[in-house]
C-alpha cells in the first residue's frame, strides 16, 4: 500500500515552518482523504460516524478548517488507521507551534509501520452465498510478504447497511479464520453497530506462524450476516497491490436475481464494470454470477449490486407443513391470476445478468 506519510524528525532537527507547515497539513489531509475513499465512505457518511457536523470533513479535506486532536483520534478509530492519522496530526500541530529557529525540539515517535505495506495479494477469491435468510461470505487471499520484516497480523472489515433493520453482532457474524488450514486468532480493532474491524493474528493458542519476508501463504476467513442487516451490495476494496480478483455470488434461482456492478477509483466516479460477468444456473436451483479482473487498480472499489424480482420464500414451520391445503375459492383464484399477470410483467422488464 502506498503511503504519503514520512518518519517524524527526532530531537535536534530544525523546526517546521512555512512550507514545512503546509506540507504537514497536506500530509494529514491527503491521508484522511485516502483512508476515507478506501473505506468507501462519503464525507457526509464519515462525519456521521464520527459524530461531527456533515460539512466538517469537507472543510478539513479542503484546508478551510484546522484539524483538532479530537477529530484526528475519531478519524483514526472510524477508519482503522492504527494511529497514523493522529501521529500526522501531531506532526502538523508541532509544526504549527514550532519554537524559534535553533531551539531544541522534543523527540517525537516515528509513524507506526503499516502492516499492509509489506504485503502483495497475488490472488483474491471472494464468494457470497444467499440462502434466503442469511448471506454467507468467504474470502480467500494468497499473500506474498515483500517487506523486510515478519508480518504478524492482517486487517479486515465487515460493514453492514446504514439502513439495517438490526445491528451487526459477533454472535451473528460467527467469524472464522485460518492460514493454510491452521486456525487464526483475532482481536477487535473496532466494534460499532454497523461496522466491525478485526486484526487477524498469524497465531493460535498452540503456536505462532508469522509470514516471513519472501514467504507466501493462503489465508481464509468467513462470516455470516442476516438479510435484515446486509444491504443488496457486496464491495471489494483494493487496499493492497493485487494481481488478481475474482468474485462469485450465488442466489436461489426462485428469487430471480438481477445483478450489476460498478467500479470507482481515486480519480473517477462510478462506472459499469469493464469485465463481462458469467452467469450459470445449476441443477440444485441456484444461479451463480462470476466476475474476475487481472491487475485491479490500487484503491479501486468494485461494488456488486442485486435486486430480487421475487422475494425469497420464508421457511415453512412444522404446523404449516402438516396442515392440509384449503379448497380453492373464487377470490383465491382471482389473486392467483393477478399474481400471474404481475409475474409476466416482471419478466418483460429488462433484466441485468439474470
Amino acid at each position: 500500500m502506498d503511503q504519503s506519510a514520512t518518519t517524524a524528525p527526532t530531537s535536534g532537527a530544525p523546526p517546521l515552518t512555512g512550507a514545512a507547515l503546509t506540507d504537514a497539513t497536506a500530509a494529514f489531509r491527503h491521508e484522511l482523504t485516502r483512508r476515507r475513499t478506501e473505506a468507501g465512505l462519503s464525507k457526509k457518511a464519515l462525519a456521521r460516524r464520527m459524530a461531527f457536523d456533515p460539512s466538517y470533513v469537507s472543510h478539513i479535506e479542503s484546508g478551510r478548517h484546522r484539524p483538532t486532536e479530537d477529530f484526528a483520534r475519531r478519524a483514526d478509530d472510524v477508519l482503522g488507521s492504527g494511529g497514523r492519522l493522529w501521529l500526522l496530526w501531531r506532526e502538523y500541530d508541532r509544526a504549527r507551534h514550532s519554537p524559534a529557529e535553533g531551539a531544541p525540539l522534543p523527540a517525537t515517535a516515528p509513524l507506526p509501520p503499516d502492516p499492509g505495506s509489506d504485503l502483495v495479494v497475488e490472488r483474491e477469491e471472494a464468494s457470497m452465498r444467499f440462502d434466503g435468510e442469511n448471506y454467507l461470505m468467504t474470502i480467500r487471499r494468497y499473500l506474498h510478504s515483500v517487506g523486510n520484516r515478519p508480518v504478524a497480523q492482517y486487517w479486515m472489515k465487515i460493514t453492514g447497511d446504514d439502513a439495517a433493520e438490526a445491528p451487526l453482532t459477533w454472535e451473528m457474524i460467527n467469524l472464522k479464520a485460518s492460514c493454510n488450514g491452521e486456525p487464526m486468532t483475532w482481536r477487535i480493532a473496532r466494534d460499532q453497530p454497523a461496522v466491525k474491524q478485526v486484526w487477524l493474528q498469524f497465531k493460535n493458542d498452540s503456536y505462532e506462524f508469522p509470514l516471513y519476508p519472501g514467504e507466501r501463504t493462503w489465508i481464509e476467513y468467513s462470516y455470516t450476516v442476516t438479510k435484515g442487516t446486509w444491504g443488496h451490495w457486496f464491495q471489494r476494496a483494493i487496499r493492497l497491490p493485487t494481481r488478481y480478483l475474482a468474485v462469485r455470488l450465488s442466489f436461489p434461482a426462485e428469487c430471480e436475481p438481477r445483478v450489476w456492478g460498478t467500479e470507482t477509483s481515486m480519480t473517477a466516479d462510478g462506472a459499469p464494470l469493464a469485465a463481462t460477468p458469467q452467469v450459470d444456473r445449476s441443477a440444485d436451483g441456484t444461479v451463480e454470477w462470476f466476475w474476475e479482473i487481472a491487475q485491479p487498480q490500487l484503491n479501486a472499489r468494485y461494488r456488486l449490486h442485486w435486486q430480487f424480482q421475487r422475494a425469497p420464500e420464508p421457511p415453512l414451520v412444522a404446523d404449516e407443513q402438516a396442515a392440509p391445503p384449503e379448497p380453492d375459492r373464487p377470490d383465491r383464484l382471482d389473486r392467483s391470476r393477478a399474481g400471474a399477470r404481475r409475474s409476466a410483467l416482471n419478466r418483460r422488464r429488462p433484466a441485468v445478468f439474470k
